[in-house]
């Protein structure tokens, strides 16, 4: 019996020779039929993984309140005038450009052919006419909002007083060096590790059985041909296009002449001094912000007028019915499989020896004492931290001006209400289509080695 190539690698030296011994016995017939045996049905696939529990919705973000507007920004002074730009030189005169030479007139080109007319398209169905859109309602104009009232100007701030000086705090003392510390000794050699005993060897397990030889599976019946497509009308040569006449020889183009030198350029004046900033004036109080007024309800939308209905078209040609599909002979029963041997007793291993003792641990020499550390010199005394010297007073800041009452917004029109969305007539049905045969059942390979 000669193994396939699936089990080849599998098989120990023993079974191997078991497997040959066999293989004499067994007639011709049964070898051919070995070799393209069907392997094994393929394993069970793994369970499905369970779908995560679904996850409760974020909940809603408030949004923020609307922030207060601030208050009109003061002008900024003037900015100083900037000193007058020297005059540059004046720009050199160029040279003339040298004369472009005249090009020979373009030779005339030949007429291009007629294009030939093609046979004419077939006429379309006519598209039915929509009917018109009704006009939409004309909405109600917008109110002007009353002018914003002048905020009052903002009061000086005023200056603050300067800053005292810190003092300067003494130089750092410095400390003695560290002493050097002190060598270990050697560390000693550990013991070699005592070697492992050998295991006993694997049991063999008996040969595989054979698997019966596959059915031959009966042909497929013949495709029935479709009628043959219409052939479209000749397309009608084009005529050959003239050739291109050849350009006269472009004339050489004289030289440019050379750039002349722009004269140095003039030193700038020095910069003038610029003048300070003038201080920053004081804002006013800031006002409370009034009230919001109560938002206006809207009124009800207008009513839209009836869409029109929308035009049928014409009904669908029916599909011409397609041929009955021939019936496939019936698949022949596979044989029955033969009945696996019963797996022999797995034999018992023998006890496994005992590891020998591992060796003591040697000794490790004690650590030597630490040299005693030296006394360090006492730490000087820092001197006395100055006094820090008071601030001066903050002076006060000026009241804000109030801030004026905005005039209470004007009432929204009555807006008018959209009309109702028309219904969308019934759509005309689609015919049924044809029943199609039932397709057999393919037997799939699950293995490339049996052919």
């Amino acid at each position: 019996m000669t193994t396939s190539p699936r089990w080849r690698s599998v098989l120990t030296p023993a079974a191997m020779a078991a497997a040959l011994a066999a293989a004499a016995l067994a007639s011709g017939g049964t070898v051919y039929a070995d070799d393209h045996a069907t392997p094994h049905p393929p394993y069970p696939s793994k369970p499905v993984h369970p779908a995560h529990a679904p996850q409760p919705a974020h909940p809603a973000k408030p949004g923020h309140p609307d922030k207060p507007m601030h208050p009109v920004k003061p002008e900024q002074p003037g900015k100083p005038m900037h000193p007058v730009k020297p005059e540059s030189p004046a720009k050199p005169v160029h040279p003339e450009k040298p004369v472009k030479p005249e090009y020979p007139a373009k030779p005339v080109h030949p007429e291009k052919p007629v294009k030939p007319e093609y046979p004419a398209k077939p006429v379309k169905p006519v598209k039915p006419e929509y009917p018109a859109k009704p006009v939409k309602p004309e909405y109600p104009a917008k109110p002007v909002h009353p002018a914003k009232p002048v905020y009052p100007a903002k009061p000086v701030k005023p200056e603050y007083p300067a800053k005292p000086v810190k003092p300067e705090y003494p130089a750092k003392p410095v400390y003695p060096a560290k002493p050097v510390k002190p060598e270990y000794p050697a560390k000693p050699v550990y013991p070699a590790k005592p070697v492992k005993p050998e295991y006993p060897a694997k049991p063999e397990y008996p040969a595989k059985p054979v698997y019966p030889a596959k059915p031959v599976y009966p042909a497929k019946p013949v495709k029935p041909e479709y009628p043959a497509k219409p052939a479209y009308p000749e397309k009608p040569a084009y005529p050959a296009k003239p050739v291109k006449p050849e350009y006269p020889a472009k004339p050489a183009y004289p030289e440019k002449p050379a750039k002349p030198e722009y004269p140095a350029k003039p030193e700038y004046p020095a910069k003038p001094a610029y003048p300070a900033k003038p201080a920053k004036p004081e804002y006013p109080a800031k006002p409370a912000y009034p009230a919001k007024p109560a938002k206006p309800e809207y009124p009800a939308k207008p009513a839209y007028p009836e869409k029109p209905a929308k035009p049928e078209y014409p009904a669908k040609p029916a599909y011409p019915a397609k041929p009955a599909k021939p019936e496939y002979p019936a698949k022949p029963a596979h044989p029955e499989k033969p009945a696996y041997p019963a797996k022999p007793a797995k034999p018992e291993y023998p006890s496994k020896p005992a590891h020998p003792e591992k060796p003591a641990k040697p000794d490790y020499p004690s650590k030597p004492a630490h040299p005693a550390k030296p006394d360090y010199p006492s730490k000087p005394a820092h001197p006395a931290k100055p006094e820090k010297p008071d601030y001066p007073s903050k002076p006060a800041h000026p009241e804000k001006p109030a801030k004026p009452d905005y005039p209470s917004k004007p009432a929204h029109p009555d807006k008018p209400s959209h009309p109702d969305k028309p219904s969308h007539p019934d759509k005309p049905s689609h015919p049924e289509k044809p029943d199609h045969p039932s397709k057999p059942t393919h037997t799939k390979h699950h293995d490339k080695d049996q052919w």
